[in-house]
């Protein structure tokens, strides 16, 4: 492609972790080219710097080395020069997640943002890549999965491999090395599963069949009648460990990180928790292709790859998705409404847990996302709300307002159609992408819906409010219920394994074990003279009731500390939400809703 920026990326040595890329500009800037890897990479709102992973770099001109000067801690010039230049560069790969890269002997996957260098000035055209396989009779059986369109490859195979543009080329994960893979066809758009890691007897074509449900169930949300895609083809880029969990959004892809154990066993009928879990992880990341990679907050219209992008409507971004990946699950089918209910339970229960929600506001939790959401220390619960879980209930109160108040006409899912057809349908299109200001947001809710909202955003998304769910759960016959047991024994922490002892994760505020002086981080030995372990503190609390008293004894790092407790009740809510047997047209509310129809 003539004046393409062209990549070459091997993997020159994977048991050193090592990517090698060159990178060839025809027409450098006269006056010294810049090059700068970004600083961190869409969907992960946190400065990573990746470029603190590049191990040696140099430029050359027609054989001879030309300066290049570091102008910042990602940043690189080159000397003046009038023909093409060649830049090469070694990519310590060893971050085993879905946000950077990650090469050994058995897989190589990168994230473009990890490896290949932006040039200042030249980002809008088209970008060539050629994966090189690696030497060695190991990995003759490699092949290649990624949504990049290929130019001079087969699908799968090593090759050339072209974008429009460097955003579009960081927006294509890819995956190397001998995996597991199957397709099938959503609304006539090919899908593609890729499973990475030794899997036992996976179930793939189980995981084909509930994943078309899903993808199918999103694409007539978004677009009902055409039941058009906004991509030609997606990938499930997924790896499975040991243990492990998370996802990225891609504009046709997304990169997956699951527990081997999450995915299902041929032969075996019954739904695990994990593998529930791992749908609706599908799910979530899916439902970006719409909400973030298209429909956009306008801080994000471009994107501003070397420093922060503050936005305060991460909670519509990442809280209404984190809402639809679990209601698509039933609304496809592929779970029932008991098993829904419970999802949405075990989601309430977790926010109203910790005093954070009522000190900071879902709108303040998304703005503050760069330093506080993705840096999480062990006073979170107290400090934080979660944009993503507290911005699902916003969503959830919201659907069932809008339903109420307009007796089934309207819907949180009318207001997302409008998002996109305003904002996200055209967004890759040339000149026609922008993103949504804030005000826009609110007012298109109103517009939309036809309803008041302005209280509703004051107390519930810029407030602190709790939500009113039972009330607004209600009318759709699902009855909310708090059944802790107010005499059950509680000192108000969470405590994680630490090889056989048990060491405090959390303390929380106003309750036993903070008012008694127990910090984060201690390790509780002995409770009136009895050992504790990491399997014996619940036991021990058994025999005692609120407001018994006792002698705890910590190690706080190497001192031996001791502790009066006061034990208080176990503050940690138990919410249940129950279907009851109503009349018809409750009946039909409540079918409406799970199954994205209208009640009318």
């Amino acid at each position: 492609m003539k004046n393409a920026i062209h990549y070459t990326i091997a993997a020159v040595d994977p048991a050193a972790h090592l990517f090698e890329v060159t990178l060839r500009v025809e027409q450098p800037d006269p006056d010294g080219q810049i090059f700068s890897l970004p600083a961190w990479i869409p969907g992960s709102y946190m400065i990573r710097e990746f470029a603190r992973n590049i191990v040696g770099i140099e430029a050359r001109a027609e054989g001879r080395k030309v300066a290049l000067k570091k102008l910042d801690k990602h940043s690189w010039q080159a000397a003046p020069r009038a023909g093409a230049l060649e830049l090469r560069y070694q990519v310590y790969a060893w971050d085993l997640s879905v946000r950077a890269a990650h090469l050994d002997q058995t897989h190589g996957f990168f994230n473009g943002t990890s490896v290949f260098l932006q040039v200042h000035g030249q980002e809008r055209l088209p970008h060539v890549v050629e994966i090189e396989r690696p030497d060695g009779a190991l990995y003759k059986t490699w092949r290649v999965a990624t949504a990049l369109p290929e130019l001079k490859a087969k699908r799968y195979g090593f090759g050339s491999y072209a974008a429009a543009n460097y955003d579009e080329l960081i927006d294509h994960p890819v995956e190397m090395g001998s995996f597991a893979l199957a397709a099938f066809r959503a609304h006539g758009v090919q899908h593609e599963v890729v499973i990475t890691g030794q899997v036992p007897n996976l179930d793939l074509d189980r995981i084909c069949t509930d994943l078309k449900k899903i993808c199918e169930a999103q694409i007539a949300m978004f677009e009902p009648r055409s039941r058009r895609a906004p991509m030609e083809r997606y990938v499930f880029l997924t790896l499975a460990v040991g243990d492990g969990y998370g996802g990225l959004e891609h504009r046709a892809s997304t990169a997956l990180i699951c527990s081997r154990n999450d995915l299902p066993v041929k032969g075996q009928e019954a739904m695990s928790e994990g593998y529930r879990t791992f749908l609706g992880l599908c799910s979530h990341e899916y439902f970006h292709t719409w909400n973030v990679k298209r429909i956009k907050p306008a801080a994000f219209a471009p994107y501003d790859l070397r420093n922060e992008n503050y936005t305060s409507l991460l909670w519509l971004f990442e809280g209404f998705t984190s809402y639809y990946d679990d209601l698509m699950l039933v609304r496809s089918g592929v779970i029932d409404e008991v098993a829904y209910f419970k999802l949405l339970a075990k989601t309430i229960n977790g926010v109203l847990r910790g005093q954070g929600r009522t000190r900071q506001s879902v709108a303040e939790s998304s703005f503050d996302a760069w330093v506080k959401y993705y840096r999480q220390d062990e006073n979170a619960p107290n400090a934080i709300v979660s944009y993503y879980t507290k911005g699902s209930l916003v969503a959830l109160a919201l659907d069932l307002t809008i339903r109420a108040e307009t007796g089934g006409r309207k819907s949180l899912d009318d207001v997302m159609r409008a998002l996109w057809q305003r904002y996200g349908r055209d967004f890759y299109k040339a000149g026609r992408g922008r993103g949504v200001e804030e005000a826009e947001a609110e007012a298109l809710f109103e517009e939309v819906s036809g309803c008041s909202l302005k209280r509703f955003f004051d107390r519930y998304v810029r407030g602190t409010d709790d939500l009113p769910l039972e009330t607004l759960l209600a009318p759709f016959g699902v009855t909310l219920i708090d059944e802790r047991k107010r005499d059950k024994p509680g000192l108000g922490v969470r405590t994680k394994r630490d090889g056989n002892d048990c060491k405090l994760a959390n303390v929380y505020q106003g309750e036993a074990a903070h008012r008694a002086g127990l910090s984060a981080g201690d390790i509780l030995v002995a409770l009136d003279g009895l050992r504790v372990t990491a399997t014996t503190l619940d036991k021990l609390l058994a025999r005692y009731r609120p407001g018994d008293r006792f002698m705890l004894h910590a190690f706080r790092r190497d001192e031996l500390m001791a502790f009066e407790v006061r034990l208080g009740r176990d503050e940690a809510p138990q919410v249940t939400l129950t279907p009851q047997a109503k009349p018809a047209a409750v009946a039909r509310k409540r079918g409406a809703w799970l199954g994205g129809a209208s009640a009318k």
